[in-house]
């Protein structure tokens, strides 16, 4: 990413960091437009953004903030490895075009990978008003990793860019398509969890219901860890949950 659009009222950009971002989309041009005017103000090294379907919008919008923009096939997995491949900075951060990154997220990286971190993520949050069921969810998240479980994309991960290929990146896969990934980063011993959390967008707990929509991801989970098929949990999550116009899981 270089300079990229003023925005009215930002404070003036640091100095650019070693961090390249990562993005995935399938039709999330306002997501991703709100995203990218939060990146510009954190100057990274580089922001790549890969549809996985022809979006002028999206493409228009890369544009205006200078990002790079790439198309593939609509496989998350698939896109967030054509990213990362068409990336040259030193350390690859992941993110979902609907996340609220800290004002210091980059920066919070670039320093953790100075002191010795080869990879990590950040703490996971709900975005909008607090309320206890979405304070609970988030103990239990990390609660659940604490205890080794999995670290999901929704948390932004990160890793230097070396490590990332020598563990073969993310699986071309329409779900689940980090966990390989994670447990490669995790077992080298160098993994962080971050101080600040990433804020994840409500919306698709808000369309389900917090219970059922909880309950289902760590069924999918749990399908996945017993040898479900990836390609068959995506179509099982998208014919289960009520639509309400969503992209992808």
């Amino acid at each position: 990413m270089s300079a990229g659009v003023p925005q009215e009222g930002t404070e003036p950009a640091a100095a650019s960091t070693g961090v390249a971002v990562v993005i995935p989309v399938l039709g999330e041009e306002h997501a991703l437009g709100t995203l990218l005017a939060r990146l510009a103000r954190q100057r990274p090294a580089e922001v790549v953004v890969v549809s996985g379907r022809s979006a002028a919008a999206a493409e228009a919008v890369c544009r205006s903030y200078g990002c790079k923009y790439v198309e593939t096939a609509p496989n998350r997995g698939a896109q967030l490895h054509a990213g990362a491949l068409e990336a040259t900075a030193p350390v690859l951060w992941f993110l979902h075009a609907d996340a609220e990154p800290a004002r210091d997220a980059v920066e919070l990286i670039a320093s953790a990978v100075r002191h010795g971190a080869e990879s990590g993520c950040f703490r996971f949050a709900f975005q909008g008003p607090s309320s206890w069921y979405k304070r609970l969810l988030a103990r239990l998240v990390a609660l659940r990793i604490r205890c080794g479980g999995m670290v999901y994309g929704d948390q932004g991960i990160f890793a230097r860019r070396d490590v990332y290929l020598e563990l073969g990146g993310f699986a071309a896969q329409p779900l689940f398509e980090e966990v390989r990934l994670v447990r490669g980063l995790r077992a080298r011993g160098r993994f962080r969890v971050l101080p600040r959390a990433l804020a994840v967008a409500t919306r698709r707990w808000e369309r389900d219901g917090w219970l059922a929509r909880t309950l289902h991801n760590r069924w999918l989970a749990l399908r996945y860890a017993l040898g479900g098929e990836p390609a068959a949990l995506a179509a099982s999550y998208r014919a289960t949950l009520t639509s309400g116009g969503d992209p992808e899981p």
